[in-house]
């Protein structure tokens, strides 16, 4: 890299937000859906719920900002495995559930993310969740079905937290993940994406700000160099 290239990635970097300078731009939110089963394009989706993040620029550290979260109706002809019901204990008849359809939910929570992602300075959102392909796929599956042209989140980049909790702490399953790092969790909660996206949250938020207690974050600035180099 040039010395004058040098230094126009340096100015444009000190023009970016702590929170754009964190992930590249990236904004992250925690997602959880519920379903009634494993196929995205033929099983219904259930319940979404998203929570997006707060960053304290003097500490660096991330926190939970503000949670939404929708009780969706089946789309017209999906699947209902039964087994998946009798899981999630989900009743979508129930008129008590004051469910919404696909369209009003992904609408709702994308208008949320999008002026929070904008606050941040940040130019496209990315996915954390536990198992996070899962999600990512009835998301952009529904997306698709409700004709939104575009989603504020990455189509295949995500965070899955089953991979981050491996790492930092020896565990893949939510609630042992999550009883390692100290946080409550009660499994007659769980299984509910309200729930399980803030506990998925308060374990992304641990293992981000863990790293950077330990030294991890953020990198020298040798290194910050040579990955903008890189790009």
């Amino acid at each position: 890299m040039t010395e004058e290239n040098k230094n126009l990635t340096n100015s444009k970097d000190k023009t970016k937000t702590a929170y754009a300078k964190r992930f590249r731009g990236y904004y992250p939110v925690v997602v959880d859906v519920e379903t009634a089963g494993f196929n995205s394009n033929t099983d219904a989706l259930l319940e979404i719920a998203a929570t997006c993040l707060h960053l304290d620029e003097e500490s660096g550290l991330f926190s939970l900002d503000e949670t939404i979260h929708y009780n969706v109706d089946p789309f017209e002809g999906a699947n209902l495995e039964p087994a998946a019901l009798e899981f999630t204990g989900i009743d979508p008849t129930n008129p008590l559930r004051g469910a919404v359809s696909e369209d009003e939910a992904l609408k709702s929570i994308y208008k949320l993310i999008r002026k929070k992602m904008k606050a941040a300075g940040c130019q496209r959102a990315i996915m954390v969740a536990h198992n996070a392909a899962f999600d990512l796929g009835f998301v952009n599956a529904a997306t698709e079905r409700s004709n939104i042209k575009r989603s504020p989140f990455h189509p295949f980049v995500s965070f899955d937290t089953t991979t981050l909790s491996g790492l930092a702490l020896g565990q893949t399953v939510l609630a042992k993940a999550c009883k390692t790092a100290n946080i409550d969790f009660d499994n007659k909660e769980a299984h509910t994406a309200l729930y399980d996206t803030e506990k998925t949250a308060e374990l992304f938020c641990y293992i981000v700000n863990k790293w950077q207690t330990l030294g991890g974050w953020p990198l020298p600035d040798n290194e910050v160099e040579e990955n903008s180099e890189s790009e």
